[in-house]
Formats: structure tokens, sequence, C-alpha cells
């Protein structure tokens, strides 16, 4: 059994100059979540840039993640591809290393039916010797964890919890009343404390990253009721969230601007040694990152 709850943050992947996977920046940003009082890590979803690792960077990640943080919490990780096989294959390594629990989407590329969604994470779940989480996140997948989709995955007991990423509010709380006590976790950023007032067993909040204090706070704010402190948090954290809009979007993308403020702010508050973002995103740049030195001001977080 793995207990899912809290604040369990999806990490950056760190990188040096030389483009691999940056240790000891990942060694320290795990010992400032655990610090910071977190109740898991997430390794290998969108904000670790699952989608731009090979296979020897996800290992290096995973090898880090479970050695530094020892059984302190569990650890979960992304296996995150365009069919059952490849995802089975992800799967068992993971499991192979070490994690507690492995994070999976529907297929991708393919366009699956709800019925070859549910078989997916049959056949994944028959392939692996760790519990599944179902991992919701359209806007990189293209398709959708309905509700109906998930009942029939918890009913069956094919997965232990929810990762949703939908932005769909209503759809998750649709969720919670069709599946009652099963372990569902937003990964809204900036309704937090809105998903945890209607039943969300904790956050896996990208923003985490950088201010894992600030949504511990939040969370065990909302656990004991004090909804005037919880609500104060998220409106703080909504303030900083708005370093994922400081890139000039004529010249890179979204992913880029988001990820890359992420790491950029991590980097300002000597979390991580190097900002780079993964090929093919292309890192933001001096202004930018003196935007973001404003926020993290404004947010009262120290840096260096």
């Amino acid at each position: 059994m793995i207990s899912l709850h809290g604040v369990i943050p999806p990490l950056a992947t760190p990188i040096g100059p030389d483009g691999e996977v940056d240790r000891r920046s990942l060694e320290r940003l795990i010992a400032f979540q655990l610090d910071a009082g977190v109740d898991g890590v997430f390794l290998g979803g969108s904000t670790g840039e699952i989608a731009l690792l090979d296979s020897a960077r996800q290992r290096a990640v995973l090898e880090v993640a479970v050695g530094t943080v020892a059984g302190a919490v569990p650890v979960l990780a992304g296996a995150v591809d365009t069919g059952t096989l490849r995802v089975i294959e992800h799967a068992r390594r993971a499991a192979e290393l070490g994690v507690d629990a492995v994070v999976v989407t529907a297929p991708f590329y393919v366009q699956p039916h709800p019925a070859e969604i549910v078989g997916h994470f049959r056949a994944v779940q028959a392939a692996v010797d760790r519990p599944l989480i179902a991992y919701d996140i359209p806007s990189a997948v293209g398709s959708r964890l309905t509700p109906d989709v998930v009942a029939e995955l918890a009913e069956s007991k094919l997965v232990v919890a929810l990762k949703d990423s939908s932005g769909d509010l209503e759809s998750f709380r649709e969720i919670l009343r069709r599946v009652p006590g099963f372990p569902a976790l937003t990964g809204s950023e900036l309704l937090a404390d809105t998903a945890l007032g209607i039943g969300a067993n904790g956050l896996v909040p990208g923003l985490g990253n950088v201010d894992p204090h600030g949504y511990v706070r939040l969370y065990r704010a909302m656990r004991d009721g004090d909804l005037a402190t919880a609500r104060a948090e998220q409106d703080r954290l909504a303030g900083l969230f708005r370093i994922i809009s400081v890139a000039d979007r004529r010249r890179i993308g979204f992913t880029a601007g988001a990820l890359g403020s992420f790491k950029a702010a991590m980097a300002l508050r000597g979390i991580i040694d190097h900002p780079a973002t993964h090929p093919p995103l292309l890192p933001l740049d001096d202004t930018e990152t003196a935007t973001i030195t404003t926020l993290l001001d404004e947010a009262g977080l120290a840096h260096i």
C-alpha cells in the first residue's frame, strides 16, 4: 500500500552545461523539498521534461531520486509514451530502480478510444509490480481520462490514484463524486485551495519546485480548516505564478517559457546551478530573468 496525500511536487530535471543530468543540483532540489515537508516527489512528469529525456537520463534521474529520498517519502516515476509496450518498458525500469509508484497517461499519437485507454492501463498494471497512478493531462496527450474512464480504472483496481492536470474542475468534482474515497490529486497551481476544498487528497504543483514551503503551508491550512490562511497563501502563490508569463512568446513557445521560468527561479534561489532546459526548448533571456527576480521579491522569496 502507498499513501498519497499532501504536497507531491513534480520535480524539474536539472541539467549541466554538458547537457547531462546535474546530479548534485537534483540532490539539492530533493533535499530542499524534503526540508519543506513535502509528502512525496514525482520524477518524470511534464515539469521534469519527460518527453525530452532519453533512457539514460531517465535512469539517472530515478537513481538520484531514490538514493536521495532514501525512503523518507514515496517516489513516483512517470512512464509516459505513445504506446503500451513502450510504457511497460519505462515502468519496469522504474520499478527495478526502486520507485514506489508509476504515473501513467493515456497513450498518445494514436487517438485511443476509451476502451483502449482502459486496456492500456490493464496491460501495464499486469506487467509491472508497482501501483499505478492515472495521469490526466489532455494538453499534452490529446485524450481525456473522463470520469467514466477514471471510475472504471478505480473500481477495477487498475490504478490507486489520479493526478489531474486537465484544468477541468467540473470533471474533477464529478470524479470525486463518482468514486468516493479515491485519492485524487490536483496539478493546479492556481486552484489548489479550491480543489482541496471539494475533496482533493493533495497537490502536485509545478511551481512547488520554486516554493514548496508555500504549498505545504497552503495544504496544512486547508487540512486544519484555516481557510483564511490558505486563501492568503494561494493569492501569494498566484502572484508568483506570473513567472510563467514573462517569456516573449514571439521568440519561444509556451513550454519553454513555463519550464524555463521555473528553472530560472530555482537557479536564482540557489536550488539548482543552471537554468537550462532540454532541446529543443530555448532559454529565457536576461530581461526575462530580471523580471522573475522582481516577482520572487514580491513573493517574499530570497534569491542569490
